[in-house]
């Protein structure tokens, strides 16, 4: 305490003193004193006020203790007082055995005679129980029943009761009994034979529903007031549970998968669309019944039943099953799309269960895929294996059957534009969109992956397309008198690629939602790029072919003599180049190019084969005229042709001093002319001598003449005869001797 009062005052003069530090502080002493007395005396207050609570609380709880006590004591005497009674009252019960036992054996003799009326008139109650089974009296059957079901289970229940141990009493009971439960096994029955045909009963008679319905729920009713009874007294009478609300739902799960199951009324062998069929018929039970369900069998079973949904689950499970087994038979590629396709689209669609008439009732997002997805993603990879099973085999056939056509004797038909064309290309593509189509239904990435393996197919088909190609070429060329249109089929056959480039990309577009290329693009480009350009060769080779020995004719003395070589040569290719009209453009104009490039060169070659040498002026003058009349004939005068003109004008030159300058002139228009070119020229030309030649070639070769032109190369291609000599070896010392 002294200590207390000690740090209370060291504490009061250190605030003191801190209160007090300037002299001007001094005027204030008693302001801080009168501040300070308040404060004291404010919290002596609050002191005295919480110390009078903890008081009164502490009064109040003696006070309470003290009447706890009382009661106490009150309760002890009271337990005193039972304790004793209780004593007292054992001899009295131990008294009463006699009285109890008597109460019993009154019990069991009032409940035989309430029952004596039912005990005496069994058989008679069987018998109408019976008779009102048999005639769908259903309700009044059950009453029946029940009746006699309460006097035994009551006789049971006393004997029990009596004594529990005596089995002879108790079999006795059931002897006498023994119908019941005959009759109600056959009441059973009924039942179950009216809920396997609810979906019937429920159009023309729905209170026959609704009474199977009402017995089933009494039933309920009883087994649990019996499993109560069996808890407090450990009796149960037999047959109980029958759980016949347990069997009810089963009835109802077998009456929907046989329903299901039924719906195959033909086989494959019966009919190729058999499952198209099963599936259709299956879509419209189970949306008939559904509807059925909704509008009829909801208002037979009580609310609680939760009806529509416990049927819908049920039809969706039986549906599951159905075509889990579909998916385990050997289905062909269209039986698996017709599967897959009625899986995934149709069931959920607005055509079966999400139905407007049912989807208010129930959200079939909720529902559990029909099969899963390892099922689905099988079947997807065995379609596709027999799927290019199928087309490689379709495509085959269709290339074998167009094949036929080429060695017809009648021409192949024409598009409305007139073009050429055989039926090949629209049996391909057809059979690559029935295919699409097929699998748009499926799935998109599906869908993708079926374009990708037509598109793989089509670039292996193209490659046999263009073998068979030139393998009907090759044969023709053994008797060029045989296949009678072979000119018109292949004009069909190079028409055909442009139609297949075309169909692919509407392909491409119609079904391919990706922009990015595919890996058969580039492969499939090529190909159908080869076939054109070989069957337009191959053409034009037909051409060649009956021009060989009017183009041997050229530059020739025959030719120099007047022959006509040239005329025919243009009334020939002119006649084929009416029946090319016949070719897409823009083949037709290419091939009207390179038939135009052919002859030139041909003419070239003609010309440096040597095979005349003009030996006067007047020879060349009238050789040089002819060959500018005839390069005038052709349709490009001032690039193919003009290479005849160019070296008609050197054959022309009267002066030969001006030679050298003639030949620059021509070497500068046609850069690609070699040497042994410009050999063959003046020895065509018959006065330039040896050491002229020389001296040309050796200054050319010295003073290469810039390319400074477009003119398409020609001179590349045109081979010279190769002749014994040595001026070659010697042109370079011949060339420096003449410069000097």
């Amino acid at each position: 305490m002294e200590e207390t009062s000690r740090e209370a005052v060291a504490t009061a003069v250190q605030r003191v003193a801190g209160m007090l530090q300037r002299s001007d502080q001094l005027d204030k002493v008693e302001q801080y004193r009168r501040r300070e007395a308040r404060k004291k005396a404010s919290v002596e207050a609050r002191l005295k006020a919480a110390i009078q609570s903890q008081l009164d609380g502490v009064r109040t709880g003696l006070t309470q203790l003290h009447t706890a006590l009382l009661d106490v004591k009150d309760i002890q005497s009271s337990l005193a007082n039972v304790s004793k009674d209780w004593r007292q009252s054992i001899n009295t019960i131990e008294n009463l055995k006699d009285v109890k036992d008597a109460v019993v054996q009154h019990s069991q003799l009032a409940a035989a005679v309430e029952n004596l009326k039912n005990i005496f008139s069994v058989p008679e109650i069987v018998m109408e129980t019976q008779q009102l089974t048999e005639q769908g009296e259903l309700l009044q059957a059950h009453r029946k029943l029940m009746e006699l079901e309460c006097s035994r289970d009551d006789l049971m229940y006393e004997q029990y009761r009596m004594d529990s141990k005596n089995t002879s009493d108790m079999n006795l009971i059931s002897i006498y009994f023994e119908d019941v439960q005959r009759l109600s096994d056959e009441l059973a029955k009924q039942l179950w034979m009216v809920l396997q045909r609810s979906m019937v009963t429920v159009r023309r008679d729905p209170t026959m529903l609704v009474s199977v319905v009402r017995i089933i729920e009494r039933e309920e009713k009883l087994d649990r007031r019996m499993v109560d009874r069996k808890k407090q007294t450990g009796f149960i009478p037999p047959g109980r549970p029958k759980h016949w609300k347990d069997k009810m739902f089963q009835v109802l799960e077998g009456t929907v998968s046989t329903r299901i199951e039924g719906t195959q009324a033909v086989t494959r062998e019966a009919d190729k669309m058999w499952l198209v069929r099963l599936l259709e018929i299956t879509r419209k039970y189970v949306l008939d019944d559904l509807i059925v369900v909704k509008n009829l069998m909801v208002q037979c079973f009580p609310p609680h039943y939760n009806t529509f949904n416990r049927f819908f689950s049920l039809y969706h499970s039986a549906v599951s099953t159905r075509v889990k087994e579909l998916a385990l038979e050997d289905l062909e590629a269209n039986e698996i799309v017709s599967l897959l396709t009625w899986v995934l689209n149709t069931y959920k669609s607005v055509e079966m269960m999400g139905h407007s008439d049912l989807c208010s009732e129930f959200d079939i997002n909720q529902l559990e895929p029909l099969l899963p997805q390892e099922v689905v993603d099988d079947l997807l990879s065995k379609y596709v294996k027999t799927f290019t099973s199928n087309i490689t085999g379709w495509l085959r056939k269709a290339l074998e059957t167009d094949k036929k056509d080429w060695l017809k004797e009648t021409e192949p038909e024409a598009d409305q534009d007139g073009y050429y064309q055989t039926t090949l290309p629209a049996i391909v593509f057809q059979m690559f969109e029935q295919n699409l189509q097929v699998a748009a239904q499926i799935d998109g990435d599906f869908k993708e992956q079926v374009l990708k393996l037509c598109l793989k197919q089509m670039n292996s088909f193209l490659m046999r397309y263009r073998e068979e190609v030139v393998a009907y070429k090759e044969e023709h060329l053994r008797d060029r008198q045989l296949p009678q249109c072979y000119i018109q089929y292949m004009i069909a056959i190079v028409n055909n690629c442009q139609t297949f480039k075309e169909s692919i990309n509407s392909l491409k577009r119609k079904y391919s939602q990706s922009l990015d290329p595919f890996d058969s693009d580039a492969a499939i480009e090529r190909t159908l790029g080869e076939v054109v350009k070989e069957g337009c060769q191959f053409l034009l080779d037909e051409v060649f072919l009956d021009l060989e020995s009017h183009l041997n004719e050229l530059l020739t003395r025959k030719w120099l003599a007047g022959s006509h070589a040239v005329d025919t040569i243009c009334v020939t290719v002119e006649d084929y180049f009416n029946d090319f009209n016949k070719v897409k453009k823009p083949f037709n104009q290419d091939m009207t190019n390179e038939a135009l490039r052919r002859v030139v060169v041909e003419y070239l070659k003609a010309v440096m084969q040597k095979r005349i040498t003009f030996k006067n002026a007047d020879e060349r003058k009238e050789g040089a005229e002819r060959m500018i009349k005839e390069a005038e004939q052709g349709e490009d005068t001032d690039r193919l042709c003009g290479s005849i003109t160019a070296i008609a004008e050197v054959f022309k030159l009267t002066d030969p001093t001006l030679l050298f300058l003639e030949v620059t002139t021509l070497v500068s228009k046609y850069p690609d002319i070699r040497e042994d070119h410009i050999q063959a020229l003046l020895t065509v030309r018959g006065d330039a001598s040896r050491e002229m030649r020389q001296m040309i070639i050796g200054t050319l070769s010295e003073n290469k003449v810039s390319y400074s032109g477009t003119t398409q190369p020609i001179f590349k291609d045109i081979t010279v005869p190769t002749i014994t000599t040595t001026m070659t070896s010697m042109t370079s010392m011949a060339t420096a001797k003449l410069l000097k």
